[in-house]
């Protein structure tokens, strides 16, 4: 067993910085952590599967276990959780995992290089209603990913209740996706007709972060017809019926988290929510990831997930919050990060772990 690490870290206000003072980059992929502020929001989970270290293996078993007792009779849902429980406890979990304790959708990312993530789904497959595998992308027009498909696993999901709406990730070139139109219809011709085929509830669209690199969201008249394509898609899905369920494909979107007090160009704001919440069913909102190599810290603090979520619901004059509130999925991370500071020492910064879905 490795010796224990010290956290040496000074703690650091995780409330997000002024607009003159930009926060350090770091890495906006996909991953979460749990505190719900708002009791009408929808919850995210993702990356299924055991938590652990990053650097090294953990020294804990990572064999699943149950027990007779659920989390908050272990008195494991608490303010004051600690790393050393979540090490401990992430292998544990109920015997009785049928009943929901959270009673609004919930959605789970499955990746394909954590195998785990495919058992983890079928075990708790009934506390989750949508189940995305991080399967696609959509690269020169052209659909990558189909040989991750996996008929029988997709259909045990459907046959207990969950929707699975995999995720394509935009990586065509928006000169191409948004100027020609027939490059447009073709592009979504492409995905309506990948979930017709596979049989799939509907799609988790992930762009946003790609066009803010492009340099999209910086035009108005570009931002407008991104939006726009979004809004298309919608409407394209929700005119096809899915085969498990009586109701149309569904149509997810990945949103980031803001990381300043006033929003800027690259931000998803509330006039962006109010254009597609009529044609979107709902928008993963990427509440993780607020710290890095960069700047070691927490990885989903509360004060900037309280932020992220009173940004993106202030729209003025709108008399829609609470229905809109209700569309986003907050991001949980099931997963920690292990710092190596330059003073040779660690920084554990850990997060909810998968005994939450106990």
């Amino acid at each position: 067993m490795p010796p224990r690490r010290r956290d040496r870290r000074r703690l650091r206000d995780p409330s997000p910085p002024s607009s003159d003072a930009r926060a350090p980059p770091s890495a906006l992929g996909l991953r979460l952590t749990l505190l719900v502020p708002l009791l009408i929001l929808v919850l995210v989970l993702a990356a299924l599967g055991f938590s652990g270290l990053l650097s090294h293996s953990p020294p804990h078993s990572q064999t699943l276990q149950t027990t007779a007792h659920s989390v908050y009779e272990r008195g494991l849902v608490k303010r004051d959780v600690s790393a050393r429980e979540i090490l401990s406890e992430h292998t544990r979990v109920s015997e009785n995992r049928s009943q929901r304790n959270f009673a609004n959708p919930v959605l789970a990312y499955v990746t394909p290089w954590n195998s785990k993530g495919y058992d983890m789904a079928k075990l708790f497959i009934t506390k989750l209603t949508h189940v995305s595998p991080v399967w696609y992308d959509l690269k020169r027009l052209v659909l990558e990913g189909e040989h991750n498909f996996d008929a029988k696993w997709v259909s045990e999901l459907q046959t207990n209740g969950s929707l699975v709406v995999p995720r394509i990730v935009l990586e065509a070139l928006p000169a191409v996706l948004l100027f020609e139109k027939k490059q447009k219809a073709k592009a979504i011709d492409i995905i309506v007709s990948e979930c017709r085929d596979k049989g799939y509830d509907g799609i988790v669209l992930e762009s946003w972060s790609r066009w803010a690199i492009y340099g999209v969201l910086d035009d108005q008249e570009l931002r407008y017809m991104a939006l726009e394509f979004v809004k298309q898609l919608g409407e394209a899905l929700h005119s096809v019926n899915s085969k498990s369920s009586s109701h149309h494909l569904e149509l997810i979107y990945v949103i980031p988290a803001p990381r300043m007090q006033k929003l800027n160009n690259q931000d998803f704001g509330p006039k962006d929510l109010m254009h597609l919440a009529d044609t979107v069913d709902g928008f993963s909102l990427m509440t993780y990831d607020f710290s890095g190599p960069q700047n070691p810290g927490p990885s989903a603090p509360l004060k900037w997930i309280h932020h992220s979520l009173a940004a993106l619901l202030s729209a003025k004059g709108s008399s829609h919050s609470n229905s809109h509130s209700r569309m986003i999925f907050l991001g949980i991370n099931f997963y920690g990060n292990d710092f190596l500071l330059s003073g040779g020492t660690y920084n554990l910064s850990l997060s909810f772990s998968s005994f939450l879905l106990t």
